[in-house]
């Protein structure tokens, strides 16, 4: 579990980050990230609270970083990708999201500041933990957060206007095609040893698929503890 900061240390590194979140946000307008509202998120969101005290300092480089469990922290310009290409088009607001695997709760986050209504799922308890408390250190609350398997989704809550997923599956999951509303989309890493995002579209015609980025990814496993 990533350790807690004091009062100090969290003003501290808040003086940091609010030098270093523009510096990231300028790096990812480089990389390509136009979306204002994404922009924006990123700056928002104090990514040192989703990290361990230790690695606090790297919080705003553009890498990935373990947060324990084997489990890690997608880089920003990952993190910023998935959410433009989810958000693409869609003019009226974020919608309803499902994301599966919560992790440190940064991505979370993100699609919480850009006006998302996020329901998201993890099947580690102690990670699920862990972000409860990020979430609720960094001010953002408002996320539904489950414990559970994310090859099913989340059946009670569908349909969703967007699905994100933060860690590698084998196949799309029927379930979570089932749970995407028409006209919504669900972008997620496929793969094992080679990985690549995927862009999916629901339409009258059928589900549209579209590669994007090599990634690395955790993989995407069954069950939960």
């Amino acid at each position: 579990m990533a350790a807690k900061l004091t009062q100090d240390e969290h003003l501290t590194y808040g003086m940091i980050s609010a030098r270093t979140r523009q510096r990231m946000v300028d790096r990812l307008r480089e990389k390509g990230i136009s979306d204002p509202r994404v922009l924006r998120a990123m700056r928002e969101v104090p990514r040192h609270l989703f990290v361990d005290q230790a690695l606090a300092t790297r919080a705003y480089d553009d890498v990935s970083l373990p947060i324990g469990h084997g489990q890690t922290i997608s880089q920003p310009l990952t993190v910023a990708r998935m959410t433009e290409a989810l958000l693409d088009g869609r003019t009226t607001g974020a919608g309803r999201i499902l994301e599966i695997g919560t992790g440190c709760g940064y991505q979370t986050a993100v699609l919480l500041k850009t006006g998302a209504e996020v329901f998201s799922i993890e099947r580690l308890a102690n990670i699920l933990d862990q972000a409860r408390q990020n979430l609720r250190a960094a001010k953002l609350t408002h996320a539904r957060l489950v414990h559970g398997d994310g090859h099913f989704g989340l059946a009670a809550a569908a349909p969703f206007d967007g699905i994100i997923m933060t860690a590698a599956a084998r196949h799309i999951p029927q379930a979570l095609v089932e749970q995407l509303a028409e006209g919504g989309r669900m972008i997620m890493p496929i793969g094992e040893e080679e990985q690549h995002l995927w862009l999916l579209e629901k339409t009258p015609q059928g589900l549209q698929k579209n590669r994007l980025d090599p990634v690395k990814f955790v993989p995407l496993l069954s069950g939960y503890d």
